[in-house]
């Protein structure tokens, strides 16, 4: 039987977030009712979600990953990346999330080069521990690694991975100081080489713009889980209070790098006393909103590099005036750093084989779960306490959901990276995501089917791990 939508009309205050502006009419604004079967499957295909299992024989180590936009019109710059990285036999787990600003070629680099940077330099170092230690490595102790070494591995990575952004573009001229060697013109002969295969324009588009990073590593054995933060992404863990996933604790690991930080403010200040102009509007150079990010070379380079280079880029700049309002009160670079909060956590209290039936060694237990969301996720559900409320709710259901014989089922059949689910429903992060959008199916066809020229609600990454 065929069910036809119907419609209905909608007002700013009943779209979550903070996108619809009560003055861009006309208002109210409809949108389609859809039914709940037809909801779920506008929402996959809105979100793609796809799940992932790392080990067969262990569904329960599973992450579920959406990235969401409902406007048709708007191009998300949001990523998120699931994957194992191989250190020499061994399988690390690495997940993350990326919201990108002023465009998507650098948070498209960073989430598909990053986890290959931080493999590196795991791989380095377990190799490094072998020739010290004399010993072959053991995946069950990951190797020899030590909490503090893999915390300063991941940080030196990312920090070495930022670097190279600005730097392999400035090695086409010999460092910043060989600019004044090159004329507006050779530099663009230089930097624009679209005719021959583009490897040089590739590297300096990814200057432009800049992504916030919010990533974690979890070690072979799954004792240790390391969350890594740029930016103003949030991590959460949920673990339950109880022994029938009735309560649950809420925490966010991370603190947020952006202008409602006052130590972030306070260290940008430090950082360059006598610049009033540091931070105006709670905004680093009274431009940018992360004070922590991968890319924005324009703000950890002097202005020099922008306007020989960035400026000389083509398809060039209708207008550089946006950028020489910042640009004047850069003085001291850089303002912003790529240096990530490392929190580290132990999960030796949930090894064994914890999973979703909650079944280990004959009790019971019910297993935790890592969220990382972009701060769309934040934004949709409005405040702290209703983000608790609602991630409390949800991992209720889940629980709940999970003695069906019917959930198991589903989560056998997925014994891969990237695959989506046959029912979106069984998504972990997609049912998340729904919870914010409401309770109730038309609460969520708001959100769906809305009829805005512009996005009417943020963009919105979201990874769920199980641990």
């Amino acid at each position: 039987m065929l069910i036809h939508s119907s419609y209905a009309y909608a007002y700013p205050k009943d779209i979550p977030g903070s996108r619809c502006d009560p003055d861009e009419g006309p208002w109210p604004r409809p949108y389609r009712v859809l039914q709940e079967d037809e909801m779920w499957r506008e929402f996959a295909r809105l979100a793609k979600p796809q799940s992932a299992v790392f080990n067969p024989k262990q569904p329960h180590w599973r992450a579920d990953s959406v990235n969401f936009q409902p406007s048709p019109r708007s191009r998300t710059q949001d990523r998120y990346i699931v994957t194992q990285l191989d250190i020499h036999g061994c399988s690390w787990t690495f997940s993350g999330v990326f919201d990108g600003h002023l465009g998507d070629a650098t948070v498209e680099h960073v989430a598909h080069h990053l986890p290959i940077i931080v493999r590196d330099f795991l791989r380095q170092a377990s190799e490094d521990l072998r020739s010290h230690q004399a010993a072959e490595p053991h995946c069950k102790n990951s190797a020899g690694f030590t909490p503090e070494l893999v915390s300063n591995l991941f940080s030196r990575s990312i920090i070495a991975f930022d670097d190279a952004i600005a730097n392999d573009v400035l090695e086409l001229f010999g460092g910043l100081e060989g600019l004044q060697n090159f004329s507006n013109a050779e530099i663009r002969n230089i930097i624009n080489d679209q005719h021959n295969g583009g490897a040089n324009w590739k590297k300096a588009r990814l200057c432009m713009y800049g992504t916030t990073a919010l990533v974690a590593l979890v070690d072979p054995g799954h004792k240790n889980m390391w969350v890594a933060n740029l930016g103003d992404c949030q991590a959460i863990l949920v673990t339950p209070k109880d022994d029938i996933g009735i309560e649950w604790n809420v925490e966010t690991l991370n603190e947020f790098h952006n202008g409602d930080n006052d130590a972030e403010v306070d260290r940008v200040q430090r950082q360059h006393p006598n610049e009033p102009e540091s931070v105006v509007d709670r905004r680093v150079l009274g431009a940018l909103a992360p004070f922590r990010c991968l890319g924005d070379v324009p703000f950890k380079q002097p202005p020099e590099f922008t306007r020989r280079i960035l400026y000389n880029l083509l398809p060039g700049f209708h207008n550089v005036s946006p950028w020489e309002e910042f640009l004047v009160r850069n003085l001291t670079p850089p303002y912003i750093t790529a240096e990530p909060d490392v929190i580290h956590r132990s999960l030796e209290d949930c090894i064994g084989t914890p999973s979703l039936n909650g079944v280990v060694h004959g009790k019971q237990r019910l297993p935790r779960f890592l969220i990382l969301a972009s701060d769309g996720f934040g934004d949709l559900c409005g405040n702290e306490e209703s983000q608790a409320r609602i991630v409390q709710k949800w991992a209720s259901s889940v629980v709940t959901r999970a003695n069906s014989e019917s959930w198991h089922s589903a989560l056998s059949k997925h014994k891969g990276l990237g695959t989506p689910l046959a029912r979106a429903s069984e998504n972990l992060a997609l049912s998340l995501l729904r919870r914010t959008l409401g309770e109730d199916a038309i609460s969520v066809s708001r959100v769906l089917t809305l009829d805005m020229e512009t996005s009417w609600i943020d963009d919105t990454a979201v990874v769920v791990q199980t641990l």
